[in-house]
């Protein structure tokens, strides 16, 4: 049996992009909770001391950006330099600028249009990726690198581990088997944490106690073996970190964001855009379409694209790539896939967080029924 390597990474909350992502998109719920028409275009960035928010935005809305920033910092755990960032004594700079009247006129008609005229906020093209490797359908490299990263934080938040800080990484490589084009994980090949850490631990106890207490407890036991290579903390030290050990600033993270290196990627970020910005909602809806395609069965394997132009409702193209239960890799359902998904650079989906309960992550039953009928 051929097999091959894989690789996806993840970050920590507390790492500097990151963080710069949580400050951006905490700005977006303010600005839509308070003002659902809210325009938000919000990029952060960070180094020691510092925090800085600034793009455009047009929102009737009574927003605090400091009081944002100093919260998301807080909640984060930057709380004293010697963790990275005091995030009640940090320099916090804001430069917001209303959105351009230019962009206005063509995308909502300075909020004149009906929602189904309103149009794409820029030119781009977009893609959903879904795979049945997992039952987010999303890849195991991808998934079990993000919830490292999440067992990281909860261990430092609860107590578990005291000697965590915020800042960290995780890479996690899977050996595969390429069965007729759906993707077979076979075990875990590699594990790779860099976690900040205070100037107390030992090494011996920093891997000890990730081997039990977020190794263990994330990954499946089928996966590990024998031959699995763990890297804890190779650098050997990992005390300064945040934005005092690397600037941060918003979007730099963006295959974390979606699938760890699969599918493909249009290199739009999501944190800090209202859903006028189609780089998030038409990556959304995508991800929705392909993830509808195969959680039905349907599918094993699938990857929708989609482009829009600045000012334009309807997207410009819709391409669907799919691997077929018991059939060979196909396409040329594109028109199906564009018929049967509303594929508006508006939709009701809710960007800031992408929780089961949202629009995006709901699947189109009905949809791939229709679609189903049409193969058949």
């Amino acid at each position: 049996m051929e097999t091959f390597l894989f690789t996806s990474e993840s970050v920590n909350e507390g790492h500097p992009d990151k963080l710069c992502d949580q400050i951006s998109d905490a700005v977006l719920d303010a600005c839509l909770e308070q003002d659902p028409d809210s325009k938000v275009a919000c990029e952060t960035c960070t180094k020691t001391n510092m925090v800085m928010v600034f793009g455009e935005i047009t929102t009737k809305g009574n927003i605090d950006y400091e009081k944002i920033v100093r919260d998301t910092c807080r909640n984060i755990g930057f709380v004293s330099d010697d963790v990275g960032l005091d995030a009640d004594n940090c320099k916090v700079l804001v430069n917001i600028e209303q959105q351009s009247p230019d962009i206005a006129q063509g995308v909502h008609g300075h909020l004149t249009k009906r929602p189904e005229e309103i149009g794409a906020g820029d030119q781009g093209h977009m893609f959903g990726y879904a795979t049945d490797e997992t039952p987010e359908l999303m890849p195991l490299s991808h998934v079990l690198a993000t919830k490292l990263g999440a067992r990281l934080t909860e261990v430092r938040k609860d107590g578990t581990c005291p000697w965590l800080r915020p800042d960290g990484k995780t890479q996690v490589t899977i050996e595969y088997y390429n069965e007729n084009g759906a993707m077979v994980p076979i075990r875990v090949h590699t594990v790779l944490i860099s976690t900040q850490h205070d100037e107390t631990v030992t090494n011996d106890k920093i891997a000890a106690d990730l081997k039990e207490h977020v190794i263990r407890p994330v990954i499946p036991e089928k996966y590990l073996d024998e031959k699995t290579i763990f890297h804890l903390n190779p650098s050997g030290r990992f005390v300064i970190g945040g934005p005092h050990g690397d600037a941060g600033l918003t979007g730099r993270k963006i295959i974390i964001d979606t699938y760890g290196g699969w599918g493909a990627h249009g290199g739009g970020a999501f944190s800090g855009k209202d859903p006028t910005k189609v780089d998030r909602s038409g990556a959304y809806i995508v991800r929705q379409a392909a993830k509808s395609i195969v959680a039905s069965g349907l599918a094993r394997r699938c990857i929708v694209q989609v482009s829009y132009a600045i000012g334009v409702p309807e997207p410009l193209s819709v391409f669907c790539r799919h691997i077929w239960h018991r059939k060979d890799p196909g396409q040329g359902d594109s028109q199906d896939c564009e018929r049967e998904f509303r594929l508006q650079a508006w939709n009701d989906c809710h960007p800031p967080r992408s929780q089961e309960g949202w629009q995006w992550q709901v699947l189109e039953n009905r949809c791939i029924w229709t679609l189903w009928k049409r193969r058949h």
